[in-house]
């Protein structure tokens, strides 16, 4: 039989053989997990190398378009002030005459309407003098 010291180091020796087993199946996946993570990585660079050139072209095509924006907004902006300008031109150049013609035909009406009541007014005292 064996002794309490020999059962004790039979014991340990058997939790130590388990406890190894265990150490070796868990490097074992980890050694997977590391061996896929690794392609994983390696196909994700692969990938996204493609991918990032694209975004870079579109940001450039991006830019380009907004620089030919800024420059259509900018001829926009003098455009309109342009037609301001006109606007303002063609107003004063018109309505300065047309306020005159309107003044002028409101001033001929008005004596042509005293005419008319001078007339009447005359032709009443012709016909009360009779």
């Amino acid at each position: 039989m064996l002794t309490g010291g020999e059962l004790a180091a039979l014991i340990a020796a058997v939790v130590w053989t388990v406890l190894v087993a265990f150490l070796c199946v868990a490097l074992v996946k980890l050694t997977r997990l590391l061996s896929e993570t690794t392609k994983v990585v390696r196909e994700f660079g692969e990938r996204s190398r493609p991918l990032l050139e694209d975004v870079a072209a579109t940001v450039e095509r991006t830019d380009a378009s907004l620089e030919r924006v800024e420059e259509i907004t900018a001829n926009v902006a003098t455009t309109t002030e342009d037609l301001s300008t006109m606007t303002a031109l063609t107003r004063s150049v018109v309505t300065g005459p047309l306020v005159k013609l309107a003044s002028f035909s409101y001033g001929v009406r008005r004596v042509m309407g005293q005419r008319k009541a001078l007339a009447l007014v005359r032709t009443r005292r012709r016909r009360e003098r009779r």
